[in-house]
């Protein structure tokens, strides 16, 4: 039960908390570029993932025989391999998303999301571990990612997914395609997800009671109060 609940926190994580985008800041490049359509940020935030699981379990299994003097290369060599499988996967049966991402979807490469979950969680824990958090990270990444290319795919061109949404109620704010429009929604949703995460909550007040020096701070106080008398 324990096991299990360690592994949903890995999962979980990621999706707010730590969201790689949204909290850590990471990936903001692609985050930026590819999201004026919902439909790039879902073939992004798959890819993304795809390669996040993959190369977390491989780097896991290796890390006992990667010696650490080069282990940053045979991290990107591990990742650079999982990447072309995606690539060569989209070109063959998506040519116009692989059109859309362009550039970025090989860039995947030198994400700091993939190349950091790599170095801080994967070449330290187990498989399982390492896979979970890969797959929590990808989907929060995933996550952000959709709510950007919803937002400014609705607001800038009146769509969804390509569906005519906003057709006869309002004009297209054009702005939300061009690269204003997409930092005042990602400010938008960092605020947003600074407040789910609870940030900057005042502490509680708890009293003298729950200090580990309250047992020493009375007995001073007694004492003082003794040599006083």
């Amino acid at each position: 039960m324990e096991k299990k609940q360690g592994l949903w926190r890995e999962f979980t994580k990621g999706i707010v908390k730590e969201n790689p985008v949204l909290r850590l800041v990471l990936g903001c490049c692609a985050t930026l570029a590819v999201t004026t359509a919902a439909s790039n940020a879902i073939g992004m935030g798959a890819a993304t993932t795809f390669v996040l699981v993959c190369s977390n379990a491989a780097i896991s299994l290796l890390r006992s025989i990667i010696p650490n003097k080069v282990r940053i290369p045979a991290f990107i060599t591990i990742i650079a391999g999982f990447v072309t499988v995606v690539q060569l996967f989209i070109k063959a049966f998506s040519p116009a998303l692989d059109t859309a991402l362009g550039v970025f979807l090989p860039l995947i490469v030198v994400n700091c999301i993939i190349l950091g979950r790599a170095e801080m969680f994967a070449s330290k824990n187990k498989v399982l571990p390492s896979v979970i958090d890969g797959l929590g990270m990808g989907v929060g990444f995933t996550a952000a990612m959709l709510a950007m290319g919803v937002i400014r795919e609705l607001l800038g061109a009146g769509t969804v997914f390509g569906l005519p949404i906003l057709s006869g109620f309002m004009e297209p704010i054009i702005i939300f395609l061009l690269p204003p429009g997409g930092f005042f929604v990602f400010g938008m949703l960092i605020a947003l997800a600074g407040k789910l995460s609870k940030e900057g909550k005042a502490p509680e007040a708890t009293g003298c009671a729950s200090c580990p020096l309250a047992a020493s701070c009375t007995k001073i106080h007694e004492k003082g109060k003794g040599d006083a008398d």
